[in-house]
């Protein structure tokens, strides 16, 4: 083998994958009622199997994962991972008082639904989890951020924790989110993205 081969292969994994354009959550101060409440809420593992209390409600989540599938097919061509994506970013988004459109629109800027997307800052996967919050609020396994369930998880919670932050205001929210808050230019982006992901029953 030649030494330039045997560099190849030994050069980290992480140089090879597709690099994500996020920019960087900064690790913040957080009082210990603040860190229990987050840590309790990325803790539930529950599968994202969503609640239905009537056929009406299930027939039209069952339209809407059709028409978002079908949208996502650009990106991830195994059906079966689209769909595994959008229930996950389904639940995920519910269970902590989100918008759906709006979470896929923040993964579509953060990773282009990239599973094993790394950031020049070290931001981890969809949703670009930066690995201090495994230390912070999780079990300090920072590989974990590369699953699906607990990378939505922790980025929907985080993105939540940072709505109640700015008492509701998406743009300041969503820059502070991406670490740069108060500029327009993120914010902006995820908006324009999440708008593409709206759905209208025929």
């Amino acid at each position: 083998m030649t030494p330039a081969r045997r560099a190849l292969l030994a050069a980290p994994l992480a140089l090879w994958l597709p690099r994500a354009r996020a920019g960087a959550q900064v690790e913040e101060p957080l009082a210990d009622a603040v860190r229990s409440a987050l840590a309790a809420a990325v803790a539930d593992a529950a599968p994202p199997r969503p609640p239905f209390d009537t056929m009406e409600q299930r027939l039209a989540y069952l339209r809407w994962l059709g028409a978002a599938s079908e949208r996502l097919k650009k990106r991830l061509a195994d059906p079966h991972t689209r769909v595994d994506v959008l229930q996950t970013a389904w639940y995920e988004s519910k269970r902590a008082g989100l918008e759906t459109e709006l979470v896929l629109g923040l993964i579509q800027v953060e990773s282009g639904f990239r599973k094993y997307a790394i950031s020049s800052s070290g931001a981890r996967g969809y949703m670009q989890v930066m690995p201090f919050w495994a230390r912070l609020i999780g079990d300090g396994d920072d590989r974990r951020l590369f699953h699906l369930q607990t990378n939505l998880r922790f980025g929907c919670t985080i993105l939540r924790h940072y709505f109640d932050v700015e008492r509701g205001d998406a743009f300041m929210a969503l820059g502070r989110y991406n670490g740069s808050r108060g500029r327009p230019e993120y914010p902006n982006a995820v908006q324009a993205a999440r708008r593409a992901w709206e759905f209208k029953p025929a």
